[in-house]
This record gives C-alpha cells, sequence and structure tokens, in this order.
C-alpha cells in the first residue's frame, strides 16, 4: 500500500492528542438518545438514522469514541467503527466493552478502509471523516463499501461556515465573507490563532453534488441545520445567535442505486 498522504499523519497526530478533551463527552453521549452536531438535534426531528436497523450492516467512518456506533448497536445493526486515532479508539473500546456493544473497531484512515467491497447497508460520518479526509477520496470509498440500495449520510460544518471563518483561524465566526468560495477544499488550521487544529477538508455545494452523481450516488436529501438556542457564548466555532440566523452544520443523505 503505497504512503499515506500528509494530511492522514498530521490529522492522526492531532486527535492522538486532543483525545482526553473528548472522553467525558463520549461517555456522555453513548448514554444518551441519539442527537446531532454541534447542537444537539434529536435525531427524531433530522432522521438520520434508519427507524429499523435490524439485520443491517453498518459502518461508521472517523468514530472516535463510537457513540454513533453504539447508536447503531443499540438498534440492532451489526456495526463497524473505523478511526486513524489510537487514542481515541482506546476510549471507544473500553466504551463499547463497559456498554456490552456489538460493534468492531478498526484504526484506518477512512480515505483506505481495509474491508471488501460492498460490505455495508448503511454508512453514517459526524464530522470524522466527513471533516478530516479528502471528499474525491472517502466518498468513493463509501461508495465502495456500501452494497447496491445502500445510504450514506454525513454532518459537517457548513460551506458558509467556512466562508465565514476569519484567515486567522480568530473565533467566533464572523457575518462577513473572509474566503473565497470557489477555491475552499483543504483547510489547515495547525497555525490558527484561536483553537489551533488540524487539516479540514470542504467543497462549493456545486462541487459536492457533482462529485457525488460522478461517483454514482443519488442525493436523497440535504439540510442546513439552525440552532434553537440563541446567546453570545461560543459553541466549537460558532455563537448560537450566528447559528440561529445562518446554518453551522449542513447534512448529506446519499443513496446507492440497486
Amino acid at each position: 500500500m503505497s504512503e499515506s498522504p500528509e494530511h492522514v499523519q498530521i490529522n492522526r497526530d492531532f486527535w492522538n492528542g486532543y483525545a482526553p478533551e473528548w472522553v467525558e463527552g463520549g461517555e456522555r453521549n453513548w448514554d444518551s438518545e441519539p442527537s446531532w452536531g454541534i447542537w444537539h438535534i434529536p435525531d427524531e426531528e433530522l432522521g438520520l438514522l434508519p427507524t429499523d436497523m435490524a439485520g443491517m450492516d453498518a459502518v461508521e467512518l472517523g468514530c472516535g469514541t463510537a457513540y454513533i456506533s453504539g447508536w447503531m448497536a443499540r438498534a440492532g445493526a451489526a456495526v463497524v467503527g473505523v478511526d486513524l486515532s489510537e487514542a481515541q479508539l482506546a476510549t471507544a473500546r473500553r466504551l463499547v466493552d463497559e456498554r456490552g456493544a456489538g460493534v468492531s473497531l478498526i484504526q484506518a484512515d477512512a480515505e483506505r478502509v481495509p474491508l471488501k467491497d460492498e460490505t455495508f447497508d448503511f454508512a453514517v460520518s459526524e464530522y470524522g471523516a466527513a471533516l478530516w479526509t479528502d471528499p474525491y477520496v472517502w466518498i468513493p470509498e463509501a461508495y465502495r463499501l456500501l452494497r447496491p440500495g445502500g445510504d450514506l449520510v454525513f454532518l459537517s460544518n457548513s460551506t458558509l461556515s467556512v466562508l465565514c471563518s476569519p484567515l486567522d483561524g480568530s473565533l467566533p465566526l464572523t457575518e462577513r465573507l473572509e474566503r473565497d468560495y470557489f477555491s475552499i477544499h483543504r483547510q489547515d488550521w495547525r497555525e490558527a490563532v484561536d483553537d489551533p487544529g488540524g487539516i479540514e477538508f470542504h467543497l462549493p455545494i456545486s462541487r459536492w453534488i457533482a462529485l457525488f452523481l460522478d461517483t454514482g450516488f443519488a442525493v436523497a436529501g440535504f439540510e442546513e441545520l439552525q440552532s434553537s438556542k440563541t446567546g453570545s457564548e461560543v459553541t466549537a466555532y460558532v455563537t448560537a445567535d450566528w447559528a440561529h440566523r445562518y446554518p453551522s452544520e449542513q447534512v448529506w443523505k446519499l443513496h446507492k442505486p440497486a
């Protein structure tokens, strides 16, 4: 196998160092009802998970502490969680063991998953692969892993949120367009003024759609998420006031035709 791209090692190192900050949240989310994103919108509102997952094979790409994998296992699916960070997976393995969940965990880059073609009925990513891997690589990889008739759902911060992020990486988002729209793709946050991070990936909306169609997916849905909260306190990278007026997160729902 060829050497991994630079961003894979950078993001692995970042998440190995950042993993302790996610232990408490992972424990809480494992024991909660499914909810999504930084605003914890209930799944009963968004409907990102199938209503009945009994007998399904599912994969979470970029699983972190694997709480979404846990939700799917509780719903009856046979689940594989994939993540590149050994530190995140250490927490995930402990939680899988403590909760008695039927989840298998694999350390791998979501751009190159060491599993056979057409293994899964459902694939999901909340941030994870959806944010930290190159969409021109991981979207075709997810397609490869899905059986005909399978679905991919993923959530990440919105295209608009990237455009309103100051070039120096300061927080929170502004109400100005800070970046050129058509050039967004690889965003390096290692030198960010506030909350330095790893390397993220985003695309203009039209290029997302073109990528999906070129890969073979049908677009089953697209949602821009609104916070029900208000206030000036910063959550992750944005204030609730901003996220109430503009979409800070977005969801794509894709289908692999039978």
